[in-house]
This record gives structure tokens, C-alpha cells and sequence, in this order.
């Protein structure tokens, strides 16, 4: 028997899978602009959202829950500029942050304490994801355009480079 937290796991793997796709989206359409770090950027937030949904993967089949291999919708592929795509990338990150959050509350209320220990590193994620969103955000929108000061400030910040997280769940398949 799962419980509604298990079931609302199973719907977030198919939510980060959709995620890593507009991701890659996105890095497709600054790579279409010769826009390498921009690009890699998101290829490398693509990469992060299916290791995400490979850890919940590994949680479920870790605590006997069988799991279903979803696909996904059709994602965005149309942008007038890029502070359009960086914009859709904030929203998608608050969107997952509300589903964590949610996740967090629904463990809690089951009682499902492996479950609430299990999406504290989410909500630690999550803070740092729509953080940094923001920023990229602030940084196109300052740019007035100029791109090569965004790709600029991604070399030179290092954005993304952080490593691994020696504290994340472990990914089924081993992290991309």
C-alpha cells in the first residue's frame, strides 16, 4: 500500500523529468545563439533536475515502492529574448518549490518521518535554486541585452560550478 506522499513522488519524478526537458530547451536556443556559457548553464541545470528525479527514484525503490518511469509534455521551445527564457526558468524553479514544500507538509502530516528527513535537502535545494534564478534573472535584465556581459558574469562567478553536494540523496544510476 503507498501512502499519498509515495504517490505524490511518483508525480514530482515526472515534474523534475519535465524540467530537465524545458531545461534543455533552453540550452538549445542559446546554444542557437552562440551563447556557450548561457547554454551550458542550463544543460547543466537540465542534468541537476533528472538527477533529481533519479534521487527520488532511488528513494522510492530504497523503501520497497514501485515506481513508474513517466514521460512528459511537450515543452517551450519559442522565446522572443532571453530574459523570456530566464524569466520561465524562475517560474518553473517556484513551481517546484511550492510541489517540495507541499511534499514536505503531506510527509509531515503521514507521519512519514523517513519521508520529511528525506525532503529537507529539496527545500535546502530549492532556496538555492530560485536564489540563483533570480540573480541570472537581474543579471539578463541589467544587461540590456548585451549577452556577452551575462555569459561574462557566469564565467567569472563560476555560476553552477558548485560541485557535488556530499549531503544529496543518493541517484539511481549514479549522478550525470
Amino acid at each position: 500500500m503507498t501512502s499519498k506522499f509515495h504517490k505524490l513522488l511518483q508525480v514530482q519524478i515526472r515534474n523534475e523529468f519535465a524540467a530537465s526537458q524545458q531545461y534543455v530547451a533552453l540550452a538549445v536556443w542559446f546554444d542557437g545563439q552562440d551563447l556557450p556559457r548561457l547554454a551550458k548553464h542550463f544543460y547543466r541545470q537540465s542534468l541537476e533536475e533528472r538527477n533529481h528525479a533519479m534521487m527520488i527514484t532511488q528513494y522510492l525503490m530504497d523503501n520497497d515502492i514501485p515506481v513508474t518511469v513517466p514521460g512528459v509534455d511537450e515543452v517551450r521551445n519559442e522565446f522572443a529574448d532571453a530574459a523570456e527564457l530566464v524569466t520561465l526558468a524562475l517560474q518553473q524553479e517556484r513551481a517546484v518549490t511550492d510541489e517540495i514544500v507541499n511534499l514536505a507538509k503531506v510527509a509531515r502530516d503521514e507521519e512519514d518521518y523517513k519521508g520529511e528527513q528525506f525532503m529537507q535537502w529539496f527545500l535546502k535545494e530549492q532556496v538555492e535554486e530560485v536564489a540563483s534564478m533570480r540573480t541570472l534573472l537581474t543579471i539578463v535584465k541589467r544587461s540590456n541585452g548585451n549577452l556577452f556581459d551575462v555569459e561574462s558574469h557566469l564565467a567569472r562567478e563560476h555560476v553552477g560550478d558548485s560541485g557535488t553536494d556530499p549531503l544529496a540523496p543518493r541517484v539511481a544510476g549514479g549522478a550525470l
